[in-house]
């Protein structure tokens, strides 16, 4: 039964870790039905480290645009490019290595993903009806001031329902990119990220994890790489044309409906 709640979980991993909804509150909201292990540090490191996968399939479905290696030597460009990515990745490694420990304690629970659902989605309504300026049209337009504050944007993403792809998003058209521009940023700014959280995951308790642990992370890998590779193409492809109110109709009604089911 594990491996089955470990495979739909992973399932939802790679479907919502690219779009504004909130992965790893999709992840928990399911997790308080279906009981993936006993051992809560377990399966809050699950959670966090089957993202992993699903976001090195960006590096698969972007590597021409991320690789700085070419046959007649280096791309500075994409060089420079990196420099950006890590230098708004780093607001995250500060915060979350401090407050790690207290937000899962406190904030893994359905009541917090489903008040950060609703305000996201409140917050996505708003944003995509107002006019702004874009000035950024494709990722290489943003700068590393612009692309600090967006890191401080991806902050807000610990708590959990938020979603780090809304939140850094978000962020990059309030400062005025484009939404395929702020997309492709938040995907490539995923990459360090979810690096750093589960390299500390696995070095705070992955020593600790049995064989049979480690054989649901590796079947979890594996589906949450498919998955998410699939629905990258198809996410590129419906920004391009259309906005995001959609989805912030489904995080308010989604949060609604878990409040009501928790709370009455």
């Amino acid at each position: 039964m594990d491996f089955l709640v470990a495979i739909i979980l992973s399932v939802i991993e790679g479907i919502t870790e690219f779009l504004p909804i909130s992965s790893t509150g999709h992840m928990i909201l399911v997790e308080d039905f279906l009981r993936l292990s006993d051992d809560s540090a377990f399966a809050d490191s699950f959670m966090v480290i089957i993202q992993l996968p699903a976001i090195l399939s960006v590096v698969v479905y972007f590597w021409s645009e991320l690789c700085p290696l070419r046959r007649d030597g280096i791309d500075n460009e994409k060089i420079r490019l990196w420099i950006r990515i890590v230098i708004a990745f780093l607001p995250a490694a500060v915060l979350g290595a401090l407050f790690d420990d207290y937000i899962e304690a406190w904030l893994f629970n359905s009541i917090t993903v489903a008040v950060a659902l609703v305000i996201g989605g409140v917050v996505l309504l708003l944003l995509e009806r107002r006019t702004s300026s874009v000035h950024m049209q494709e990722v290489g337009d943003i700068t590393w001031g612009k692309g600090l504050l967006i890191g401080f944007f991806q902050c807000l993403a610990m708590i959990p329902g938020t979603s780090r792809s809304a939140a850094t998003i978000i962020g990059g058209m309030i400062l005025g990119a484009s939404r395929p521009a702020a997309a492709e940023f938040s995907f490539f700014l995923a990459i360090p990220t979810m690096l750093g959280a589960t390299a500390y995951k696995v070095m705070k308790n992955g020593l600790d994890f049995t064989a049979h642990q480690w054989a649901l992370l590796a079947i979890g890998s594996i589906v949450s790489f498919l998955v998410a590779y699939a629905v990258i193409a198809a996410f590129m492809g419906y920004i391009r044309r259309r906005n995001f109110i959609p989805f912030g109709y489904y995080r308010i009604a989604l949060g609604a409906l878990v409040l009501l089911l928790f709370l009455l």
